[in-house]
This record gives C-alpha cells, structure tokens and sequence, in this order.
C-alpha cells in the first residue's frame, strides 16, 4: 500500500508500514480503525489532499468504507472536502493544523459536559456526596477548558515561530 506514486528515496514499504503502524496507535487510543487509516493515509502523502479511488487503491479497501471514514474525519473536522475545479470528484484534504482543529472542536463539547455537570450539581443538591462528586467534575472540566485555551494560543505562537506563518 502506498498513498502516492512512489517518490524518489522513498521505500514504498516503509510507508506502507508507518501507515497502517500509526493507525494502530490512534485505534488503541479511541478512534475507529478505518477512520484513523483515512486519516493517516492522508498524513502520510505529500499532498495532504487525496480522492476517494486514490484511498481506497491505497488502503485496499471499499469506496463505501472510504465514505464512512471521511464522513467521520469531517465531523471531527481532521479532513476537508474540496471539489476538484471542473470534476465531480472530491478531494480529501488534511490540513497542516489538523490537531489544533481537532482539539478546538473539543472544546465544544467540554462546555456542553459542564452545562450538564451544573444542572447536575442543582439537581443533586450541592451539599450531597454526589453533588460533590460532581462540583469537583465540574470544576476539572472548567480547569481543563481553560488549560486548552492558554495552550491553543501558546502553540499558535509557537508553531508561528518554528513553521511561519500559514
């Protein structure tokens, strides 16, 4: 398996093996496996930006199950789709702050899982062992939201100072 015709130096196998090796990774981390071979196809070619016949050439598997993944990738806002200029073809595109969209978006949810946590909290009553439990959860989460906001704009500025801007 390859995501791009061969390019000089490099060992089509060593790709191949990095693909489906870092896959591994992010389904034992929570993602779904077809998904995260997708995603990672896509890391791994030069383009970032690969069809659906180009996926499923690649990966060896179904334009059904490429579907299903980069419907997953998008609503996870990992790939974009773009439409190829004069094609009905699309293109699927990973873009270079991949991650920082990923987390982003998990900030949403974040503020969803406190919103539920205070009514939580009221309805528990706050002076109740469960209450408690879940002030404190309430509170990791407010912690945690916040965390991920300072460190949002110190990576911008960092990845602005060792990649430019872009």
């Amino acid at each position: 398996m390859t995501t791009e015709p061969a390019k000089a130096g490099r060992d089509p196998e060593a790709v191949s093996k990095f693909v489906e090796g870092f896959a591994a990774q992010l389904v034992e981390a929570g993602m779904q496996r077809m998904p995260a071979r997708v995603f990672t196809a896509l890391l791994a070619s030069d383009s970032g930006s690969l069809t659906s016949a180009e996926l499923g050439e690649s990966l060896r598997v179904s334009p059904a199950a490429v579907s299903g993944a980069v419907r997953y990738l998008s609503q996870q806002h990992m790939v974009a789709r773009e439409r190829e200029p004069g094609s009905r073809r699309e293109r699927y595109r990973v873009h270079s702050n991949q991650w920082y969209e990923a987390l982003t978006n998990r900030e949403a949810v974040l503020k969803r899982w406190e919103s539920a946590l205070r009514e939580g909290v009221a309805s528990l009553g706050a002076d109740t062992p469960a209450g408690r439990r879940m002030a404190e959860t309430l509170a990791f989460f407010e912690f945690v939201d916040g965390e991920i906001a300072a460190m949002m704009e110190r990576w911008r500025v960092h990845r602005e100072k060792t990649f430019g801007a872009g």
